[in-house]
């Protein structure tokens, strides 16, 4: 079964404009969930609104969403009044300027969505928009509202479809300086740094992520197999804790050694010694009493 769109709109560049439809790339169909029980009945039990201060629970029909005032105060809203806003965005993207992937930072990237044209009308539209970007290796920009909130988003092509990467504002993102501001400049030794770069061109690899294992997941599946049954928990196997390294070198060369370094990386970790110890400098000369 196909999966439900996210979304469904228009993709506008210019004139030109095609029916789309977002779909989630993430699933978590598969992934291990808990119910909360009655640990006396082993019936589920639900979650019900009570008045803060009768502490009654609310009847049908009676929650209407409220927006706090800086007094205490309450403005109700009707739920039918939140869908009732609309602007541009919340039924066409259009493209508004052009950038390189690369260039947008890390950090400002959100959630991806499989972009796919809507109708069999809007493929050729969406064919020339998604070529044109392949063609000049940009990718758009453009605003979407979803979820009842106005996101930015880039949008660049993929395989026959395009894929939309929604965006953080910038006053939601907290700059690298106001983590990484007090970590002090380090001058690193250059012989310690190649060894470095030795263990990471023997573990080069390709991205494959079907090799991705969850073993968090496993080890619940497997506590579930075993409550199943009748049987207590299994034991769990304590991963033991790594701690700073006391000698950096000397593990340096025993990480090139052990980790599918073979017989160049031991020769290439017995020709390097560890570096030099800096010698004090001379104290200076005592100056003669008059």
């Amino acid at each position: 079964m196909a999966p439900r769109p996210a979304w469904k709109g228009y993709l506008k560049l210019s004139l030109v404009t095609c029916a789309i439809e977002l779909t989630n790339v993430v699933t978590h169909t598969e992934k291990v969930s808990f119910r909360i029980l009655n640990r006396k009945t082993g019936n589920t039990v639900k979650r019900i609104y009570v008045d803060a201060e009768t502490g009654k629970p609310l009847g049908e029909g009676d929650e209407i969403k409220g927006y706090e005032l800086d007094d205490g105060d309450f403005v109700h809203i009707e739920e039918d009044e939140i869908e009732a806003v609309e602007i541009e965005s919340s039924h066409t993207m259009s493209l508004d300027g052009f950038v390189e992937k690369a260039s947008i930072e890390q950090i400002y990237l959100d959630t991806p969505y499989y972009v796919a044209p809507a109708d069999k009308v809007s493929e050729e539209a969406f064919a020339v928009i998604r070529d044109a970007m392949a063609g000049k290796k940009m990718a758009g920009l453009a605003r979407i509202v979803l979820y009842n909130r106005e996101r930015p988003v880039v949008i660049e092509p993929l395989g026959k479809g395009m894929v939309l990467t929604t965006l953080r504002y910038d006053n939601t993102v907290r700059q690298p300086e106001t983590v990484f501001g007090d970590i002090k400049a380090v001058k690193t030794d250059q012989e310690m740094t190649e060894l470095a770069e030795l263990i990471i061109d023997k573990k080069k690899a390709k991205f494959d992520p079907s090799k991705f294992d969850d073993k968090y997941e496993d080890a619940l599946l497997e506590l579930i197999r075993a409550r199943k049954a009748g049987h207590k928990a299994p034991k769990a196997k304590a991963a033991p804790k790594p701690s700073n390294v006391v000698n950096l070198f000397d593990a340096l060369k025993k990480s090139l050694s052990s980790d599918g370094g073979g017989k160049a990386g031991k020769a290439a970790a017995k020709t390097r010694t560890a570096p030099k110890a800096r010698k004090p400098k001379p104290a200076a000369p005592k100056r003669k009493s008059a």
